[in-house]
């Protein structure tokens, strides 16, 4: 059986580490109902709810029953699946309107009790422990930048003889003189923009306040680039399984606290055209002994050889991996040349058009990393922490060398290049076909250590390929206006 828990760092500590202290709890703070939140195949929360009279060891050792193949985990003709609850993830769930435990669950066969092979969240701790099992590091450490667009109100239909949507933001610049406060955000203008142009700073204090008391850390809030109404919350370091629960529940929190205060908050990687779209950077570590095993003193931007063929490996498999990281239609409306989003398969020090960053203030022992920058919130997070680190083991193993590789690192803004220049960096995906098309003819890497399997592999790109069609097959409004008087 797997095991379900990372090392924690300090700064994780569990609600409960036992049935004994969550019973208790239970009981002394008048729990009325017991909540069990799971992830399905496209990285959407489900769950199930139980009256805490239910609250018993036989929910830890038995689970509650579930379909699997209505989320995607499995066929109809075996779909029943159980749930179980871990213990460690418990929090307070303040939306509720009767008190409310929540805990997040993984998925087991219903007859051996073993962990599901193809459960989201039991990849990503198989993931981890391989890197275990190959004496690399004893853990990984991640931290995800979480970037939101807030706004007042969203409507769209898609008919056979209409398709539209509108969205609403009263910081926007096309309110114009009807805004009535006249304190608007320029386009591309809204970084750390401050009240009262940034109307949404109570908004995202309360949501950090609900992420503290659920026991997530957070580092900061801030007003992002996208005038309209673009945010960021970002937590600090921490380990696998956590960073994917605490994902969960960023995008759970965020969405809840805007609803609750008559908004809507959207992960989505472009909702705006010619606006600054959403990205999820992912910042990562390995760590053995303690011992940030990126740093060195002497290397470049302070990264060790392990760090850069960790890097080597990203980049190496980075189309393959945007098929899991970036894994909707919509992500490639973010990925174009001109803005921050990476287009490109390098490495640099600071550079933010590079796929792989390298902040330089990370430059203490304890600090010194990278952020893997294409990625977004469309992706299912367990999948995609988990396909990452398996690039970056194989980039280890091989001794994967990015600038012996023709990656980097490129100081210098690639989108000011000839197109001659640029043809001498590989660029990424620029559509989803095309990064399924990259995953189908390079996955072996996610193979290792049966983190994931070849049969599930295939049934991610058949389920995208579907999508993919769905949207390309469907006449653009934009089409309408430009050749319907052809």
């Amino acid at each position: 059986m797997i095991k379900q828990k990372s090392p924690a760092l300090e700064s994780e500590k569990s609600m409960f580490t036992d049935f004994e202290s969550a019973f208790a709890y239970i009981r002394q703070n008048e729990i009325k109902m017991i909540d069990l939140k799971f992830t399905d195949l496209a990285g959407r929360w489900h769950h199930v709810t139980l009256p805490a009279s239910q609250f018993g060891e036989n929910l830890l050792r038995d689970g509650v029953a579930f379909d699997a193949s209505a989320i995607g985990l499995r066929p109809v003709k075996a779909g029943d699946m159980i749930l179980l609850p871990d213990i460690s993830s418990a929090f307070r769930d303040p939306y509720w309107e009767v008190p409310t435990l929540s805990f997040i669950g993984s998925a087991y066969e219903a007859d051996t009790k073993l962990p599901f092979g193809r459960d989201p969240r039991n990849i990503a701790a198989r993931a981890e422990a391989h890197l275990r099992e190959l004496g690399i590091a004893d853990e990984s450490r991640w931290g995800p930048e979480f970037e939101f667009y807030v706004f007042d109100s969203v409507s769209f239909e898609n008919k056979i003889n209409a398709s539209s949507y509108r969205v609403e933001s009263s910081e926007a610049d096309w309110q114009g003189s009807s805004s009535g406060h006249g304190h608007l955000i320029p386009r591309h203008g809204g970084y750390h923009a401050i009240p009262p142009g940034d109307q949404l700073f109570n908004l995202r204090s309360e949501m950090v306040l609900v992420l503290e008391e659920m026991g997530i850390e957070v580092k900061y809030h801030h007003h992002e680039v996208g005038g309209p109404g673009q945010c960021e919350i970002e937590t600090p370091m921490m380990g696998m399984l956590r960073c994917g629960d605490a994902t969960q529940i960023v995008k759970y929190v965020t969405k809840m606290t805007a609803q609750r205060n008559q908004k809507t908050a959207t992960f989505m990687p472009k909702p705006l055209f010619g606006e600054a779209g959403n990205g999820m950077h992912f910042h990562q570590q390995l760590f053995r002994d303690d011992r940030n095993l990126f740093y060195d003193a002497n290397g470049y931007g302070k990264l060790s050889d392990v760090a850069l063929q960790y890097v080597g490996g990203l980049l190496t498999h980075g189309p393959a991996l945007l098929a899991l990281t970036n894994p909707s239609t919509n992500s490639y409306r973010r990925l174009i040349p001109g803005y921050e989003a990476p287009v490109n398969a390098f490495f640099s020090l600071g550079n933010r058009s590079a796929a792989v960053r390298v902040p330089k203030y990370a430059d203490q022992p304890d600090s010194a990393r990278f952020e893997f920058r294409p990625p977004d919130a469309t992706c299912n997070i367990y999948l995609a922490l988990a396909a990452q680190l398996m690039a970056g083991i194989d980039g280890i193993l091989n001794k994967i060398d990015p600038s012996g590789s023709g990656m980097g690192p490129i100081e210098q803004n690639v989108f000011t290049w000839s197109d001659e220049q640029r043809k001498s960096v590989r660029p990424l995906p620029g559509s989803l076909r095309e990064a399924l098309d990259a995953l189908e003819q390079d996955h072996e890497f996610l193979l290792q250590g049966d983190v994931f399997d070849s049969g599930q592999i295939a049934e991610w790109i058949r389920v995208k390929r579907e999508e993919y069609y769905d949207v390309r097959n469907r006449p653009h409004p934009f089409e309408i206006s430009t050749y319907f008087d052809v």
